[in-house]
């Protein structure tokens, strides 16, 4: 891999830093809250509804938190959702310590936790091509893939032992430790001002971003082919229950570490997206290989086939995410990077909540766990054929012509915001 941002750049180690420690704890709770639900319910349906909670307020907050982080200082948004962060996951512990748990209790922190996540993270994804020079963002995108999979992978095998071994209490306490770390990274980092001349958060601020990503269709083709792939490939609430069929909760941890360790390898490897061009293509290619790896462990009745297929689809959700990224951090302007990645928020959060909800649904019918996954599978390889065959100005995308444009519509709006008037 290219480290050369961990090098040059201070302030975008201290995110790294941060972003890392806290994710780690955060998937551990990721993996912990759907467990707790199952436990009190037994109702993968009931599991499935955690992504309703989150979906309302991260909707609204995807266009609130970009709009935001187009006026205000980036960093700030951040370091005030990891504060309220940090007070629900200390709920969580407090809630879990109690002698009959409440259920309702999980499902209003999921839905607060989601609505400060769709806070902050327009405001980080726009702060981060700040700290980095231009030619470093497929380096950067490629080592923030390494932060999320390394928490992924990290996180979840590490939930699966402790929940097994230990109280849920602790687990949540550990989680609490990570937030404390994060906070004191993101306090050291400059402050990551908005462009001048910015728009002030208003309806007609959002609507500038939604009719600047209608016109583009190759950030229409990246939205719409991941929410595809991950509303009918996404079978995460499904996970305790194939787990008791695959060995039992010691196995939970090893079913959400594998499409991460997978994704930890195609990150690892990524030196070669910087000499791709062809963005679009690749997007369509690793959705479809993201299906295809959901349908085997739908079909498979072994664990260590199980695992591989996970392992599968997740290094190709991994190279999708990563020339997704690159898209949208190469070619977006900056006085529009937050609105531009709120959508993006809203595209890769909708997909897999909906998709908890549908595999939960149809889990509930004839087909059982197995056949909602594998069914879940075909359904994404379908669906990303047909948006290639409607996007093909998306499929033949080239890189050079994103980078060309926000080149000068950067220097467009500088010269603008600069321009005394009379």
């Amino acid at each position: 891999m290219d480290l050369s941002p961990l090098r040059t750049s201070r302030d975008f180690r201290l995110m790294f830093t941060a972003g890392a420690v806290s994710g780690f704890g955060s998937f551990i709770t990721y993996v912990t809250i759907p467990f707790q639900v199952a436990a009190i319910t037994n109702d993968p349906l009931m599991v499935g509804l955690l992504g309703v909670c989150e979906l309302v307020p991260l909707i609204v907050m995807s266009f609130v938190g970009g709009a935001l982080a187009d006026f205000v200082d980036r960093k700030l948004l951040v370091r005030l959702a990891e504060i309220a962060q940090t007070a629900l996951c200390g709920v969580l512990l407090l809630n879990a310590l109690s002698d009959e748990p409440h259920l309702w209790l999980l499902y209003v922190v999921a839905a607060l936790a989601a609505t400060f996540g769709g806070l902050a993270r327009p405001a980080l994804d726009a702060m981060i091509p700040r700290l980095v020079e231009p030619e470093q963002i497929p380096a950067t995108m490629s080592l923030q893939s390494l932060q999320y999979n390394v928490a992924q992978l990290a996180g979840p095998a590490l939930a699966g032992i402790l929940i097994a071994t230990i109280d849920l209490a602790w687990v949540y306490a550990f989680d609490l430790l990570t937030f404390a770390v994060s906070l004191v990274c993101i306090t050291l980092v400059r402050a990551v001002p908005p462009p001048g001349d910015a728009d002030r958060p208003s309806l007609r601020s959002v609507a500038t971003g939604l009719r600047y990503a209608r016109s583009r269709p190759e950030l229409l083709g990246t939205y719409l082919i991941d929410v595809n792939a991950m509303f009918f490939g996404m079978p995460q609430a499904l996970y305790p229950f194939l787990a008791n069929q695959l060995g039992g909760p010691k196995i939970l941890g090893l079913l959400y570490a594998a499409p991460a360790a997978g994704s930890m390898l195609a990150t690892l490897t990524s030196r070669w997206s910087g000499r791709v061009h062809r963005h679009g293509l690749m997007v369509v290619v690793a959705a479809a290989c993201w299906g295809l790896g959901i349908v085997g462990a739908g079909l498979s009745d072994w664990l260590w086939l199980t695992l591989f297929c996970l392992a599968f689809a997740g290094a190709s959700d991994m190279i999708s995410g990563i020339f997704r990224a690159i898209i949208w951090s190469q070619t977006i302007p900056d006085h529009l990077r937050g609105r531009l990645a709120g959508i993006e928020m809203l595209s890769y959060t909708t997909g897999p909540l909906l998709g908890q909800v549908r595999s939960g649904a149809m889990a509930r019918t004839g087909l059982g766990v197995a056949g909602s996954i594998w069914v879940g599978g075909v359904l994404c390889i379908v669906g990303t054929a047909v948006l290639a065959a409607l996007l093909p100005k998306f499929v033949r995308y080239d890189g050079k012509d994103g980078i060309a444009r926000k080149k000068a519509e950067d220097e467009a709006w500088l010269a603008r915001s600069t321009t005394t008037p009379g």
